[in-house]
């Protein structure tokens, strides 16, 4: 009955820590694209946080239906990003941008 006990309180001990282990989760943000540097893209969140995250070839961009690349990404662009924390680094794995304006439209 001991033996139960102690493994009831380690997990219960442990478990905190496991759930703010967020690595492996798909986290979603959204903001303004700050800055752009290469692959590095620092989005102002919502928060008033910054946040890197990387893109690659798996990322994609869109922008409503349309798929775009990542030359699109202009700072000031407001975007919801879809990213992953892996070894240490929040890998983007999709980008909305927003709609242009109706007025921007042709």
């Amino acid at each position: 009955m001991k033996h139960w006990m102690i493994v009831v309180a380690c997990v219960a001990l442990l478990a905190p820590a496991a759930l703010r282990a967020h690595e492996g989760h798909l986290h979603k943000a959204l903001g303004t694209v700050s800055s752009i540097d290469g692959a590095h893209v620092v989005v102002k969140t919502t928060e008033n946080k910054s946040l890197t995250v990387m893109l690659d070839k798996g990322t994609t961009i869109t922008r409503g239906k349309d798929k775009l690349d990542a030359a699109a990404l202009k700072v000031g662009e407001r975007i919801s990003v879809d990213y992953m924390e892996e070894k240490g680094m929040n890998m983007a794995h999709a980008v909305k941008l927003a709609t242009a304006p109706v007025s921007a439209k042709k």
